[in-house]
């Protein structure tokens, strides 16, 4: 297979509700949708899901877009491809910009998907038709309004709450929702706001019987994470330590955490994806789903990956509803007691709403891979 063109939309859709973490706020989800056309006119897509500000990790939406234009989309042209895989090899020499490297290989599976008329849950080996999913909520101003969030989410199916917290908005906040709810299965997500000197704040968590406490340390904090998990009863799982399967590697043979929040465009897409849920698997590691606030195609690439069996953990996918008025796909996902369906149609199962992301799209560019830009 050959690619001939692709083209690089970019998109900026309101929230229905600023997020805010420990590493600020968002109004809106700004992001591209790479497509990409091989030889015989089939289209795949993928979503550039980096964030404005380098806060979650080094890269931006700003140098991310120039790494694919500049330096991954060359490398498709004028080469022959049997397997999707062999993108990710090709993308090998690149260092680091992940998230870069996953939106192009994500459209590349896509479009391998379609040409095998083939789902892409099915082509990854998942078997599951519908998933559970949780729901991630931002650090509230109020311990009434997150109490409120929460049973919002939880009439609405949501089967898992996880809650975003930092120093002064956790330990209140965390207890009034757990004696809301004391049966609900609840995590604590800390985006790296604590360090070792929070010990004791940390350990008081251990009370509240939380699924796992998420990323409390630095992101590239192996050995206090280490530290902490051997004090605590509650785990640790690790989100943004985790950028390759050697970093879960390391994470395992240090005790760094038990649970690996799994994220395609964190780790590169799909290849390095499946060898982390395999070596989880293989190694008793949980490993879930996690989100980025994706719009619909990187959305419908995480439902296929959490359809695999090693997903047993409700992920941080949610509907498209929990964060958009309308969004840019059809069939939008939308919450079905507690779970979300697989899409079984060919690639990732779902088409553009080119009528919704004509409202949003900012520019479009087109690049012509067997003879240059346009």
């Amino acid at each position: 297979m050959r690619f001939q063109k692709a083209r690089l939309i970019h998109a900026e859709i309101p929230l229905l509700k600023i997020f805010k973490t420990s590493y600020g706020e968002l109004k809106t989800k700004d992001f591209y949708i790479i497509e990409l056309m091989n030889d015989a006119g089939i289209c795949g897509y993928g979503e550039l899901e980096a964030f404005p500000l380098p806060d979650y990790t080094e890269e931006t939406l700003e140098t991310a877009i120039l790494i694919v234009k500049q330096h991954l989309l060359p490398n498709l042209v004028q080469k022959d491809f049997a397997a999707p895989e062999e993108v990710h090899q090709i993308f090998s020499w690149v260092q680091g910009n992940e998230m870069a490297k996953a939106a192009v290989e994500l459209a590349v599976w896509d479009v391998f998907a379609k040409a095998e008329k083939k789902s892409l849950a099915k082509m990854i080996g998942a078997t599951k038709k519908s998933i559970a999913v949780g729901v991630s909520i931002g650090i509230q101003d109020s311990v009434d309004s997150l109490v409120q969030l929460v049973e919002e989410y939880q009439n609405e199916g949501y089967e898992r709450v996880k809650i975003k917290i930092e120093p002064n908005k956790d330990i209140a906040f965390i207890k009034a929702v757990r004696e809301k709810f004391p049966k609900l299965s609840l995590m604590a997500d800390a985006n790296s706001a604590y360090n070792r000197e929070d010990f004791t704040l940390l350990k008081e968590l251990d009370q509240f019987g939380l699924e796992m406490i998420e990323q409390p340390f630095g992101v590239k904090d192996f050995v206090n994470h280490a530290w902490l998990q051997r004090q605590l009863n509650t785990r640790i799982c690790l989100d943004e330590n985790i950028r390759s399967l050697e970093d879960v590697q390391q994470a395992h043979l240090l005790g760094s955490c038990q649970a690996i929040n799994l994220k395609l465009a964190r780790v590169g897409g799909m290849v390095e994806a499946l060898k982390i849920t395999r070596y989880c698997a293989e190694n008793d590691i949980i490993v879930w789903c996690g989100g980025m606030l994706e719009a619909g195609i990187g959305r419908a690439h995480n439902v296929a990956l959490a359809a695999r069996a090693e997903f047993n953990f409700p992920g941080d996918i949610s509907a498209s509803n929990r964060y958009f008025h309308e969004d840019i796909i059809f069939p939008e996902f939308t919450l079905e007691q507690g779970r979300l369906n697989v899409p079984d149609g060919y690639g990732i199962g779902v088409g553009l709403n080119h009528n919704v992301l004509q409202k949003y799209t900012k520019t479009t560019e087109e690049i012509l891979l067997n003879k240059g830009r346009s």
